[in-house]
């Protein structure tokens, strides 16, 4: 009487690999998608909160803050924004007032973020 020893043969494990491998295929594409629409949500956020603390700031004061720091100081933001592209609070580009007077100052904020978003448009222009 030959006893058999028990386990899993390799043609089982394979076969586990391969659905495994089938289902991995299509899940991380979909998570990576998600992560990306959620990183630039959460810039389309950022970016709109900052410019309403900007608006805010200006109307306050009749004058454009001097750097992002001045708006925490002041209380208008908590912490200097974060930007979800580049992972970083160091990185956006300042647009100075535009006009006959060139005063220094942030009157807009935009990514310093390279590459486009899933929609085709630069970081830069949002």
């Amino acid at each position: 009487m030959a006893r058999r020893s028990s386990g899993f043969t390799l043609v089982e494990l394979l076969v586990v690999m391969a659905i495994i491998a089938t289902l991995l295929t299509v899940a991380v594409p979909r998570y990576l998608q998600s992560a990306d629409r959620a990183r630039e949500a959460a810039l389309r956020q950022t970016l709109a909160a900052t410019r309403d603390a900007i608006d805010k700031y200006h109307g306050d004061t009749g004058r454009y803050p001097e750097t992002l720091e001045e708006l925490v100081g002041k209380h208008y933001l908590r912490r200097v924004p974060y930007d979800p592209i580049t992972q970083s609070d160091t990185t956006w580009a300042i647009v100075p007032p535009a006009g006959d007077r060139a005063e220094p100052g942030v009157y807009d904020l935009r990514s310093g973020a390279d590459g486009h978003a899933r929609d085709g448009t630069p970081y830069a222009q949002w």
